[in-house]
């Protein structure tokens, strides 16, 4: 394919799917590697963002969507109103956090983080696909380990896990020191 048309193709490829595509999948299609498609969407992205246009490409792990600017969220919502939001619960967000700092963790290890049961609201987050199994931990019972999906971060717009905000937390030492 020639070059000036590939951007086009992708755009194409990306209206077409409407959610993430994975990076791989999407230069299988193209029949390049990942590693000559990546500059392609990177000047891809840089156009977008030159030309303050209605959308913008979103990376997220080893996934790309094309997606609305939030600039014209307010537009979109009053031309599909009623939006029906799902928003999450201050258990299925406090739950949710401890996943995406601690990973892979457990449901027995959130527990100790949040003192209560998290049952539903692990049930929730997977039903959701903000969160996955990623694993069992090489110990008793063998529990179940969880861990934050590429959906997550797409649904809180940032491409990796380093792009969460940074905790100021007190170190143990410190945190022993003031319950005393």
């Amino acid at each position: 394919m020639e070059a000036s048309k590939l951007p086009c193709a992708i755009e194409a490829i990306l209206f077409v799917a409407g959610e993430p595509v994975n990076v791989g999948d999407l230069a299988h299609a193209l029949d390049m590697t990942v590693s000559e498609l990546n500059p392609v969407l990177d000047a891809l992205r840089e156009e977008y963002d030159r030309g303050a246009r209605g959308l913008k490409l979103n990376r997220f792990g080893m996934s790309v969507q094309l997606a609305t600017r939030p600039d014209y969220a307010p537009q979109i919502e009053r031309l599909l109103q009623p939006v029906q939001k799902q928003s999450l619960s201050q258990a299925a967000m406090e739950t949710l956090s401890i996943i995406a700092y601690r990973q892979p963790v457990t449901k027995a290890e959130i527990e100790a983080v949040r003192g209560v049961k998290c049952d539903y609201s692990v049930a929730s987050l997977m039903n959701k696909g903000l969160i996955e199994e990623v694993g069992r931990r090489e110990s008793l019972g063998r529990p179940i380990l969880y861990g934050t999906t590429e959906q997550f971060l797409s649904h809180f717009g940032i491409e990796t896990l380093d792009d969460l905000p940074v905790l100021d937390l007190p170190k143990e030492e410190e945190a022993g020191e003031q319950e005393v």
